[in-house]
């Protein structure tokens, strides 16, 4: 009767265990054979097509933070250009309309007519538009980034694997109180033998557990794993500059908000004005 539960727990397993490894191996340009361009958003990249480029600073900043890191950036440069201000209280005010690219056309659409609107809005209407959804979409047609469905199911087959590793160790438990019971009616069940066959789901989900915190976690929530490559050889060739002090403030900067966010910033005033205010 105690190994009846043993069923279900190798099932609950299994059926994660593999669900999670298949959803990683779709990502994985290494396991399913595709070939992802490389290169630095420094240093430029291999041949791409004609609608295709190598990566850039905006291209980073989304693979290390997303699309509201990709509208920091944006708002950083263009105060550092004087066509916006930034102020502390939280409102974003248009000082120059001139824009030099997408990005920052998106930007001053968004502000309006007005010339000014709310920081925390504009981020978000923003990062939600065409100019960073195509960016999106370029690094994920290059394996570079996750795609945004790709990561809401990988998170939730890690959830199911570790549902399953608390399921296993609950039906362990109840074929102990079954074994124990019938042990009190006379029928003897090897103990050492029922647990030594839930330690192989148990393993299982465990190791596999283990493999989505090596695995899964480099390529969450943005970047896969080509994109980790080239997010570590951009935080390599930022050492190397600082090493032989190659690098300017501003660049520095630039690096520090792409890499690690506003808080990296070193203005008061900036990290002020892009840190999210609390709702009420």
């Amino acid at each position: 009767m105690a190994y009846v539960f043993l069923i279900p727990a190798c099932l609950l397993a299994m059926l994660s265990a593999l669900r999670l490894c298949r959803l990683v191996a779709t990502i994985d340009p290494a396991v399913n054979g595709t070939s992802t361009p490389g290169g630095s958003p420094e240093t430029g990249s291999e041949e791409l097509s004609d609608d295709e480029h190598a990566p850039d600073l905006f291209d980073a900043a989304y693979l290390a933070g997303g699309p509201e890191r990709v509208v920091e950036l944006t708002l950083v440069r263009m105060v550092a250009k004087g066509v916006l201000h930034l102020a502390h209280t939280g409102w974003t005010s248009v000082a120059r309309p001139h824009p030099q690219n997408e990005l920052e056309a998106a930007v001053l659409t968004a502000i309006g007519p007005e010339g000014q609107c709310r920081t925390d809005e504009l981020r978000r209407e923003v990062a939600h538009g065409a100019a960073v959804r195509e960016i999106a979409d370029r690094l994920t047609r290059r394996g570079l980034a996750v795609a945004p469905g790709t990561r809401d199911t990988l998170a939730q087959a890690v959830t199911g694997v570790r549902w399953s590793l608390v399921a296993t160790l609950g039906l362990f438990a109840a074929a102990l109180g079954a074994a124990g019971a019938r042990d009190l009616t006379g029928a003897r069940i090897g103990l050492a033998a029922l647990a030594a066959w839930f330690t192989l789901p148990l393993v299982l989900s465990a190791g596999t557990l283990l493999m989505a915190r090596i695995e899964v976690y480099p390529v969450t929530p943005w970047a896969a794993p080509p994109g980790q490559d080239l997010l570590r050889g951009l935080r390599a060739g930022t050492r190397r500059a600082r090493a032989h002090r190659a690098h300017s403030r501003s660049a520095d900067q630039t690096l520090a908000l792409i890499l690690r966010g506003p808080n990296a910033l070193r203005e008061p005033y900036l990290r002020a004005a892009l840190k999210p205010s609390r709702a009420l």
